[in-house]
């Protein structure tokens, strides 16, 4: 089954230990929620968690338009435990499953196996839960392709820098923040974007944690955005506006979008002479423009930005 285009600007992540700060995400405006049980939860409290997470998604006043789980990587004693417990006490409520430290196909095949038996179990359609995998070292990285083709439950791969960080040695105490003599991320963020596009996932990248630093936060969002990424996590709700305006086309691109996408469809069909190319405005326009433009279009649809009369094209 094709998977659903879920919007990810920003992806917030819960603490599935908290129960107060899991009410709290509930009336937060955010794409998506993920309720954490593996690195923000101790390993004593994992088991309880579980449980403050199945009534939390039994809660039907979630704003985020998506709500996933992540659970303990697949090397871990209780990733097994997170996936079963989780699904069969909220499989309806669940959109998406989230694996760490993907760090090959198998990882994401056994997680894809153990849903579809689940599934069948509870009398769900099999798949229904999607996957998101997360890479966060240098074997993901090398396998990032097969990781990637791996299941067709797959919606997205998310950059970890935290344990990526410290899986390369890299000298640095805060997550995503590195000395002013290298930036090691952008290559890092390119080759997962390649292989996200390539099967037709979504590319997110990972938490900041200097949760009060909103500028500092935007910088390292818009690199992300630059690139082509689709979104980023956010730890704390200062950081939703900003995920949004950045992950977000202006007014202007998004209604320059549309009238490009307009104009093609005009001039390529009987009605308008069948001409592949044409000049817009002071721009010469085609089918790369027309693939470019609507990249930009399906983002600002995605957003529910509205078209202004000025973007509506009118054939000479």
């Amino acid at each position: 089954m094709s998977r659903p285009a879920r919007a990810r600007r920003s992806c917030l992540a819960v603490p599935g230990s908290s129960e107060k700060m899991l009410k709290k995400a509930q009336g937060l405006q955010v794409d998506q929620v993920f309720l954490d049980l593996e690195d923000s939860v101790a390993p004593i409290e994992k088991p309880a968690a579980r449980h403050k997470i199945i009534e939390a998604l039994h809660d039907d006043s979630w704003l985020a338009g998506t709500k996933v789980v992540r659970i303990n990587d697949v090397d871990t004693p209780w990733a097994l435990e997170d996936v079963t417990e989780i699904v069969r006490g909220a499989g309806s409520h669940l959109d998406c499953i989230m694996l760490p430290k993907a760090e090959s196909a198998r990882d994401v095949q056994w997680l894809d196996l153990t849903l579809t038996l689940l599934e069948r179990e509870l009398g769900m359609v099999e798949g229904t839960i999607g996957i998101e995998a997360q890479i966060e070292g240098p074997r993901g990285l090398r396998n990032i392709d097969e990781i990637a083709a791996a299941s067709p439950r797959l919606e997205t791969l998310i950059f970890g820098p935290g344990d990526f960080m410290a899986n390369m040695r890299i000298p640095s105490l805060t997550i995503g923040v590195v000395n002013e003599h290298a930036d090691p991320f952008e290559s890092v963020l390119m080759t997962i974007l390649s292989a996200a596009r390539a099967h037709g996932l979504q590319a997110i990248d990972g938490p900041f944690p200097k949760v009060h630093d909103s500028d500092s936060y935007r910088v390292v969002a818009k690199k992300a955005w630059a690139l082509g990424f689709d979104g980023k996590w956010v730890l704390h709700p200062k950081q939703i506006d900003v995920a949004h305006e950045v992950f977000t086309p202006t007014q202007e691109d998004y209604d320059r979008s549309e009238l490009i996408l307009d104009a093609y469809e005009y001039y390529t069909s009987a009605a308008g002479g069948g001409i592949g190319a044409v000049m817009l405005g002071d721009e010469m326009i085609d089918e790369a423009s027309r693939k470019l433009a609507l990249a930009t279009a399906e983002k600002g649809r995605s957003a529910n930005l509205p078209r202004t009369d000025e973007s509506r094209f009118t054939p000479a």
